[in-house]
């Protein structure tokens, strides 16, 4: 298996280097052919990686960096005045070829406002869009976009489906995934005027498996391998969903808490709640991609745990093996080439 290297921003989300760099002790050690470059504040990473017991580990490099991007720091702040913040450093590393991806659960606006400014779009990308992975009841499926752009056109919604479909070849290996856009209803007479252009040009698309509309409880019965929106229906999409998932697990411990009655039926069905919490564990689906790119990117929840940050690790280090970026540029090819015409 070939070498990967990835590069991470140790410095970045709620809980920096307590989270990150243990999470990256445990991705060497399940991956022989991995190395990590941690860039961060040259004392603190140092202090970090010795308590975690990777100091002079032959797979790991550490990167100094002056800065941190703070996670409400504006994105004209980390994109303009913290030039050598760990993020930036992160990026650049990718740029440079130094790493085939970079990984940061720091402020989402900047990282994408510098990921696009280092690394730039791939021929045929008008807007890179966010992209995860979604629990649903046969498995998963990859939403996107989730808050990149607020507004999109038809054109931009088809190039989300082709990144999608793109993505979703490679890292689930699935030949011909399905392709949704999600909609207020599944009639084609439903939805505004944008979802009924892309709905057309899906269909037009030559090698496309367009199942046509979803609706939002479509999305969790795995109607579709690759669901598409707008960024901002998408961002309130995926809010909402992580707002009920909370909500539905603290009324469980309401529930069970309230006698020793519900207390004994709590601990008899432990093994049906521990399987159900395992299949919609946040930290399992943890890692965003921000797809359409000049090289990989992933976004890690801010506040995640260090196993949430190690699954956005691993998201990334599939992505790099198998080179993500050139299979959504062959995807956009023909698209760039007719753009390229007018």
């Amino acid at each position: 298996m070939s070498v990967v290297t990835l590069a991470v921003d140790a410095m970045g989300g709620d809980h920096g280097l307590s989270v990150t760099v243990p999470a990256v002790a445990k991705m060497l050690s399940r991956h022989a052919h991995l190395n990590i470059i941690l860039v961060g504040q040259a004392e603190p990473l140092a202090e970090a990686v010795q308590k975690a017991g990777l100091s002079g580990h032959a797979r790991l490099e550490i990167q100094p960096a002056t800065e941190v991007v703070a996670m409400d720091d504006p994105v004209a702040v980390a994109l303009r005045q913290k030039k050598d913040s760990s993020m930036r450093v992160a990026i650049n590393m990718v740029k440079e070829g130094r790493a085939q991806a970079a990984v940061s659960a720091g402020n989402t606006g900047a990282l994408m406002a510098v990921s696009r400014f280092v690394l730039k779009t791939l021929p045929g990308v008008d807007r890179p869009a966010i992209c995860t992975a979604i629990p649903t009841a046969t498995g998963h499926c990859h939403m996107l976009d989730l808050g990149a752009n607020v507004d999109s056109e038809p054109e931009h919604l088809m190039q989300f489906a082709l990144m999608g479909q793109a993505l979703v070849r490679a890292v689930d290996g699935v030949s011909q995934p399905s392709v949704a856009l999600l909609n207020i209803g599944e009639e084609d007479i439903k939805g505004n005027e944008q979802i009924k252009e892309a709905a057309a040009l899906l269909k037009a698309a030559p090698d496309m498996n367009y199942v046509g509309f979803v609706e939002g409880n479509g999305i969790f019965a795995g109607e579709a391998d690759v669901v598409v929106c707008d960024g901002f229906v998408g961002n309130v999409s995926l809010k909402t969903m992580e707002g009920v998932a909370k909500m539905i697990g603290n009324m469980i411990r309401e529930e069970i808490g309230h006698s020793w009655l519900r207390k004994l039926s709590g601990l008899l069905a432990l093994p049906v709640l521990s399987g159900l919490k395992k299949r919609m564990d946040p930290d399992r689906y943890n890692g965003a991609s921000l797809v359409g790119l000049r090289g990989i990117v992933v976004k890690s929840h801010g506040g995640t745990s260090e196993q949430g940050f190690l699954s956005a690790l691993e998201v990334a280090e599939v992505e790099a093996r198998r080179n993500v970026p050139a299979l959504i540029s062959d995807a956009l090819a023909p698209a760039a080439t007719a753009g390229q015409d007018h």
